[in-house]
């Protein structure tokens, strides 16, 4: 009701699709672009110098101190003179803050519900679980476990501040560590998961209200530092020297997925539509990726998911081979965002798709 509410004040010909001006803004406003759409950045001011070698891209640019500031008065204000639809981004949540980002009184394309649920760790496994998706097994702080683990910490920090470890007496230390260090401030919340071996995969989906139908748009590869840095150090050698792998990631590097997985990689994006339309009503709207290993059987377990665009899909902003397929023409996820906006004014459901 409160979307459809603010839509009444909309001008939706003059509808312009903005974002915070960091992750994959670029690829959003050059979709929305593309689309025939106006566009806006929030951005702080010592990076506007960057974001304004793009302004071919960027009809307004909102200059902000802080990312504190995206839920202020004069901001929303001013997006909404915009008649702005906010296109939320893996670094969202965690620049601006849980409560911003799920009060943003601003039409949100996507599933605004989801937030809280990815913000907690527990809480996606457990949904990736009611979704029939295999996940790997999960030990809270102090459980005894076999093998190697992976700590997990709340919320989508790009990797950082995760560890590995073989023991629990190895994970009350490092957790310690992470609380003085202001990672976290509940050992409780972080989540110990098996670590599995295989090549990591993460699948790019879309999954469109107006068209009925969940899209594969894209795979790709993190490269992360230091555990991918440290394949180039031999075992006996990284050992003696004390390196421990971090997982911050750095990059993306674009993957082509056999093609003899992909009805099992559409299955799996098309459960967890399912299991967030019954949870979370209406469900998914748009793009998330499921963040996955596969094993030498080509056993396919997710880890983790992101509700959002995520960085990965910065590699194909002239669209993927898979998009192409659909599409027969470049289509990012950036624009296909833009392109499901306008589908959605041309059918006059365009509340189908915000929240």
């Amino acid at each position: 009701m409160y979307v459809e509410e603010v839509l009444r004040e909309y001008e939706l010909d003059m509808l312009t699709i903005a974002t915070l001006a960091s992750h994959s803004s670029l690829q959003i406003v050059h979709g929305a672009k593309t689309e025939g759409f106006r566009t806006a950045l929030v951005v702080l001011r010592d990076r506007f110098w960057f974001y304004s070698q793009f302004s071919r891209l960027v009809d307004r640019f909102v200059v902000v101190d802080s990312w504190s500031e995206l839920c202020t008065e004069r901001v929303v204000s001013e997006l909404r003179e915009l008649n702005a639809v906010f296109i939320p981004h893996g670094s969202y949540i965690e620049y601006v803050g849980l409560d911003c980002a799920a009060s943003l009184p601003l039409p949100i394309f996507g599933l605004r519900s989801l937030y809280r649920v990815e913000a907690d760790q527990w809480a996606k496994i457990s949904l990736l679980r009611e979704a029939g998706i295999p996940v790997p097994r999960v030990y809270k702080a102090g459980e005894s476990f076999e093998g190697v683990v992976i700590a997990k910490l709340p919320g989508a920090k790009g990797g950082k501040g995760y560890f590995v470890a073989r023991t629990p007496q190895e994970v009350a230390r490092k957790i310690e560590s992470l609380v003085r260090l202001g990672f976290i401030k509940d050992p409780s919340e972080v989540l110990l998961q098996e670590y599995l071996l295989g090549v990591t995969a993460y699948f790019h989906y879309f999954h469109s209200p107006i068209l009925g139908r969940t899209e594969i748009l894209g795979a790709d590869i993190r490269y992360e530092s230091d555990v991918d840095g440290l394949r180039r150090v031999p075992v006996a050698i990284s050992l003696e020297l004390g390196l421990e792998p971090t997982f911050t990631v750095v990059g993306n590097i674009p993957l082509a997925l056999r093609e003899s997985l992909l009805p099992e990689i559409l299955e799996l994006g098309m459960k967890f539509v399912k299991a967030t339309q019954g949870k979370l009503p209406p469900g998914i709207i748009g793009p998330f990726c499921l963040e996955s290993v596969i094993d030498r059987d080509l056993k396919i377990q997710i880890f983790e998911f992101s509700g959002r665009i995520v960085a990965g899909t910065n590699l194909y902003i002239d669209g993927s081979p898979y998009s192409y397929l659909y599409w027969e023409e470049p289509m990012s996820t950036g624009r296909r965002i833009a392109r499901e906006l306008r589908l959605a004014i041309e059918k006059g459901q365009l509340s189908k798709v915000l929240t």
